[in-house]
């Protein structure tokens, strides 16, 4: 017999036991009462205990039915690109998920090649960065540098041989190399605009419903970037996205009185501390105390630690995206990703669990 038979057998069975209880507690008042009209409104009584009983009982019975199987009643999870090393597992935490609702859901997630497109038709697309690496604002001279740090760094990045501590100072020279030469070039941020609609950026298929959805319920969104802000916004701004519900954390541009980049703001956020960051960021958190429940999306070892800050933490769903290097990395994703999305470019995981959710 499986799980959803036995939840129905329970169901009916707690309605029954508290049919039974009621009918003699009524019984014993309809004994002591003479008179009819007593009699009369113990009857009434006991048909809407009977009617409260069954109903609860349906309830339960429906209550139990909500949690999915993911082959099943979630085609989504049948495509190629999904991974998920304990199913059982994942099915909990839906359960989970669905039976909270929208009241204590929350959205915490990486930007670029999460939300926004890896690759398109077999050519990558841009991050934040690299939208100003190659836009016609920076010198050639300078776009090569870029490029050069970019090939040294990258491939450190994602190295499965080497561990995030040893990474870590590695990306914090390659964003210090990086930002230091993109303060030379004086960016202007009134072309900010132009430069993001020239651009071969792009988000994930199925994003406008994504965003949409989660406005439409008011889900907190909390996008935590290693990438730059200011570009980061003015994508989502573009794409008609950025709604009251998103708050961005990231690496934002300082600019003086005449809109020209001098600096950024605040600590360095790479890759690899997010953790740091997310501790930094418990005031929010502490905001949505009730928000228990959180979807994690991330496409690197480092984006696992995003909910960090979050202290109440009562179901967490990690999906990962694994856009590079596969082979090498598919078993470390799938031993800390809860769902694994291989080469995946849409939201259409996400958005099947959000539907059951909402």
């Amino acid at each position: 017999m499986d799980r959803t038979a036995v939840a129905k057998m329970g169901a009916v069975a707690s309605a029954s036991v508290c049919a039974l209880v009621g009918g003699v507690v009524l019984a014993q008042y309809i004994f002591t009462m003479k008179k009819k009209t007593a009699c009369m409104q113990a009857l009434r009584l006991w048909t809407l205990l009977a009617t409260y009983a069954v109903a609860v009982g349906q309830n339960q019975g429906q209550k139990n039915q909500e949690c999915p199987k993911l082959n099943a009643q979630m085609p989504e999870f049948q495509k190629k690109t999904v991974h998920i090393k304990d199913p059982g597992r994942v099915e909990e935490i839906i359960c989970g998920l669905i039976k909270g609702g929208a009241a204590k859901l929350q959205i915490i997630t990486d930007f670029d090649m999460t939300l926004s497109r890896f690759s398109y038709n077999g050519k990558r697309c841009p991050t934040c960065h690299n939208i100003i690496d190659n836009s016609k604002l920076i010198t050639e001279e300078c776009r090569k540098k870029l490029l050069q740090l970019k090939e040294t760094y990258y491939a450190i990045e994602i190295d499965p041989a080497l561990t995030i501590e040893e990474k870590y100072p590695y990306m914090v020279e390659w964003y210090n190399k990086s930002h230091a030469l993109l303060i030379e070039q004086g960016l202007q941020k009134d072309k900010f605009a132009e430069m993001v609609r020239e651009s071969d950026v792009m988000l994930k298929e199925g994003y406008e419903n994504f965003f949409d959805k989660l406005s439409e319920h008011n889900i907190p969104v909390f996008i935590f970037s290693a990438g730059i802000g200011d570009i980061l916004e003015e994508v989502i701004h573009q794409a008609g996205v950025y709604h009251s519900n998103v708050k961005v954390v990231s690496n934002f541009m300082d600019f003086d009185e005449n809109g020209i980049l001098k600096g950024f703001k605040g600590e360095l956020i790479h890759v690899y501390n997010k953790h740091d960051g997310a501790l930094k960021n418990t005031e929010y958190f502490k905001q949505l105390k009730d928000n228990s429940n959180i979807i994690l999306l991330g496409d690197s070892q480092g984006d696992l630690s995003m909910a960090d800050g979050v202290a109440n933490v009562e179901h967490i769903l990690k999906i990962g995206y694994l856009n590079d290097k596969v082979d090498e990395l598919l078993e470390k994703y799938m031993d800390s990703y809860d769902i694994v999305l291989v080469k995946d470019e849409s939201l259409e995981v996400a958005n099947s669990i959000l539907q059951k959710i909402l």
